[in-house]
């Protein structure tokens, strides 16, 4: 794999494919700086070989050009955390773009402004990725939360670089632990996964199904796979439509010697709501006008020894309704559970939305041993699929 450690950027200007889709609250405030500084090592890598930075990254989904989405917010935000002032264009191609990239000089930084302010990035444009493609000697990729996405950006403009390109070190590091669960991983392999819908994680479980010896099954998808079993679930949230995916699951598990385990009991309660009256109940016999909102004290036991008789560990999605403090327990054991593996020697990759939340929110990124940063790529990459950012470098 072609990093860039393989290159001497020395008088040589990289152009970087970042991800800076970073959250900004009403006065443009950056909330969540991890994307900018999951960038900083491949960036100061090219600075201190003697090269200058040219950074392109989209932001939210603007229709067109739109001044809240602009990348002008961030410029403070990163040229604090990389310790180099950070200049910035409001253009991504065009003669303003490239005077700009010939007027820097080796160890400076320019921040084009948002590429998705252009129709042309979406779409894959030819023609705006040869734009693009004049700002740089070299084309590195290290934007691993938009790497499934054949844009101009992250795909095409890796055709104008055929010798020149190379991966950055984030996504470098993405795919070496990807790499370690699914191909390289020291046995036993536990999976596990949460969420509320089964039909969104269907392909991953069918594809690791092989890969590993364990698969925990929790949050609201666990009540599709009671139902199939015969349980009562009471009002529990349920794809009825995929009652028989569920059942398919099972037994594929069974015919490959892969263990299953849901949940034994639940935190039930009256209401989807902070406030709403609680019980401890059985999973198969939840009562009607109830829902199962959180894994009960058993499951956590259940889970949690599952998880420290493991080697390799993959967690995406949560246990419980971990927004609500009353439903978040069974996800913070989980947690735990993983950290303690970890700390024993296991290797632990945390992905998706919704669990890389968690573990900053409970105060655990620090003791698993790798956390991606991108929920739709780290997805594909898991249902088996080629990412069009991934294969563009290695072509």
């Amino acid at each position: 794999m072609t990093t860039v450690n393989n290159f001497n950027f020395e008088n040589k200007k990289a152009l970087i494919r970042v991800d800076f889709n970073v959250p900004l609250d009403d006065a443009f405030q950056v909330t969540d700086t991890t994307r900018i500084e999951a960038a900083k090592p491949t960036i100061l890598k090219i600075l201190e070989d003697g090269g200058s930075v040219i950074l392109m990254s989209h932001l939210g989904r603007p229709k067109g050009i739109d001044e809240k989405f602009s990348l002008k917010h961030i410029v403070n935000n990163v040229s604090n955390i990389i310790g180099v002032k950070v200049k910035f264009i409001e253009s991504c191609v065009g003669e303003d773009a490239e005077k700009a990239v010939a007027e820097l000089e080796n160890g400076e930084i320019l921040l084009l402004e948002n590429l998705r302010f252009y129709p042309e990035e979406k779409n894959g444009d030819k023609t705006f990725a040869e734009q693009l493609s004049k700002l740089g000697d070299i084309y590195v990729n290290d934007a691993f939360g938009t790497a499934h996405r054949a844009h101009a950006s992250t795909t095409i403009v890796a055709q104008f670089f055929p010798s020149n390109k190379c991966f950055g070190l984030l996504l470098a590091k993405e795919i070496e632990s990807l790499n370690a669960v699914l191909n390289n991983s020291q046995k036993p392999v536990t999976a596990i996964i949460g969420g509320a819908k089964v039909s969104s994680k269907i392909d991953v479980i069918k594809n690791i199904i092989e890969k590993v010896d364990n698969i925990i099954i929790g949050g609201g998808m666990a009540y599709t796979f009671i139902k199939v079993k015969g349980g009562n679930i009471g009002d529990s949230i349920v794809e009825d439509d995929k009652l028989d995916v569920a059942q398919d699951i099972l037994n594929l598990a069974k015919s490959k010697n892969t263990r299953i385990h849901l949940p034994i009991d639940v935190i039930a309660a009256d209401a989807f709501s902070e406030d709403a009256n609680t019980q401890v109940c059985d999973i198969y016999h939840i009562p009607d006008g109830w829902q199962g909102l959180d894994a009960g004290p058993k499951t956590n036991v259940g889970f949690s020894f599952v998880i420290a008789e493991s080697k390799t560990i993959l967690w995406n999605g949560p246990i419980g309704v971990f927004e609500m403090e009353k439903f978040a327990k069974g996800t913070i054991e989980i947690g735990n559970a993983i950290a303690d593996a970890t700390d024993e020697g296991a290797f632990s990759l945390v992905g998706g939305g919704d669990s890389v939340a968690a573990v900053k929110q409970f105060g655990l990124a620090d003791k698993v041993s790798y956390v991606s940063t991108g929920g739709g790529a780290m997805l594909e990459m898991l249902e088996g699929k080629t990412l069009p950012g991934i294969e563009a470098i290695l072509n």
